[in-house]
């Protein structure tokens, strides 16, 4: 696949992708249209040498893998790993609020979000919610307003003379969205106003009432290549959503020789500890059933290697300092080993070295970044995953801009020449480490 071919991928997945559950949603649909056969973990499986399979849970993670032809899982799995949440503004339970002759929805703070750049942008609504039917039983859909319906507008410098030296938000007060002006006599009921959106997108739909919702704000504004000779991607959710897309791209192209796997997890930005997380049993309970008992699980481990995709951070113009002097960098020079003495990634001399020699056989150029000693240093599913499951772990990422903003950039090139590596991953023949 061409370089320019993947970003367009990229860009439509990327604007279809506006919550966890829309990523997974979209990436199902291209696992099917590429064969790919659904599996439930509450039904048997009946798995086929070179057969392409794929699972969820929560709606908001996949896995997705191949059983190879030539080495069964139980023979070690080459992994790639990715998450699906970025940070956003999600609704509260009773939402609600009618002051000064507008209605306003009150919001909670998803993850570590940069908060500023959420003002004066056009704002969407997309989630899952959960109803009652026409019999009382209990369904799910998903919803998506795909139009601007919101805004924060900005408090004008007129009125804070000191907002470009001290300005803070406070996310109780300063963030909930407008949506209109309303009459405070006549409260909205938003649980009807999400009912009609859902009939909009599902005529017919069988809707006696909606019970709850997961909910979060994005922002309208489309995927781009942008700059004067198109180097940069701009998007939101590029963190981490150009990597599922990069792990899914390359398992695409899995020639079915090798059994290879993508993970992609929800709440990895708020730690990851939930039924779909990476600290969660999801990979877990996969890989203990496709090694079929504790001997062969052991050995599955032994043979396996996992590749923690997740962005790294491109070294600023403005902000260099924030930067160690030898472990700056640059957009469109490669993708980014990421390395941490004190575990915060699980990359290791090996796991490094065999991406290295990957990496060398695509002719794809390979970074290295290392925090700053006197700044903290974030973390991702790699050490998490390593841990609770004893698999090799390698952290990678491609270098990205604004990293949490509502809006990110990370260089043209950088995604493309990381899906070809991971494409090589998963067709490497043999053992990964041989004895």
């Amino acid at each position: 696949m061409s370089e320019s071919e993947f970003n367009r991928g990229l860009l439509a997945f990327l604007a279809e992708a506006t919550t966890p559950f829309h990523a997974v949603a979209a990436m199902c649909r291209r696992l099917e249209q590429a064969g790919f056969e659904r599996l439930q973990e509450n039904a048997p499986w009946d798995l086929a040498s070179g057969g392409r399979y794929y699972l969820t849970r929560n709606d908001s993670s996949v896995i997705a893998f191949v059983h190879g032809r030539s080495a069964s899982p139980a023979a070690g799995l080459r992994m790639v790993g990715a998450h699906t949440d970025s940070p956003c503004l999600m609704v509260k339970p009773n939402p609600v609020k009618l002051r000064q002759g507008y209605y306003q929805l009150g919001v909670e703070v998803y993850g570590g979000a940069l908060l500023n750049p959420w003002f004066d942008r056009d704002l969407s609504l997309a989630g899952r919610i959960s109803y009652a039917d026409s019999a009382g039983r209990l369904r799910t859909a998903l919803v998506d307003f795909r139009r601007p319906l919101a805004v924060i507008p900005s408090l004008a410098i007129h009125l804070d003379r000191e907002a470009n030296q001290s300005r803070s938000v406070n996310p109780q007060t300063d963030i909930p969205p407008v949506l209109a002006l309303h009459d405070a006599s006549d409260p909205p009921d938003f649980r009807a106003l999400l009912r009609e959106q859902l009939l909009r997108e599902q005529p017919g739909c069988d809707v006696s009432a909606v019970l709850d919702y997961e909910l979060g704000f994005y922002d309208t504004q489309p995927p781009a290549l942008v700059g004067l000779q198109e180097d940069f991607i701009a998007s939101a959710r590029l963190d981490n959503l150009l990597s599922c897309y990069t792990g899914l791209q390359a398992l695409l192209q899995a020639g079915g020789e090798e059994s290879c796997l993508l993970v992609c997890n929800d709440h990895e930005e708020v730690g990851s500890l939930s039924t779909s997380g990476a600290q969660g049993p999801f990979l877990s309970a996969t890989l203990r059933r496709l090694a079929g008992d504790d001997t062969a699980l052991a050995a599955l481990v032994e043979g396996s290697m996992m590749i923690s995709a997740d962005n790294a951070h491109g070294i600023h113009p403005n902000y260099a300092d924030r930067h160690d002097d030898n472990h700056g960098p640059r957009l469109n020079a490669g993708p980014v080993i990421k390395i941490n003495a004190n575990q915060r990634y699980a990359t290791n001399a090996e796991t490094a070295g065999l991406y290295r020699l990957l990496a060398e056989q695509e002719s794809v150029p390979v970074q290295s970044f290392v925090v700053r000693t006197d700044l903290g240093c974030g973390s991702t599913i790699g050490p998490i995953t390593a841990g609770g499951t004893g698999v090799r772990t390698l952290d990678i990422g491609v270098p990205t801009f604004a990293m949490h903003s509502i809006r990110e950039l990370a260089g043209r090139r950088d995604a493309h020449d990381l899906s070809r590596v991971l494409a090589r991953f998963f067709n490497h023949p043999g053992a990964l480490f041989p004895a």
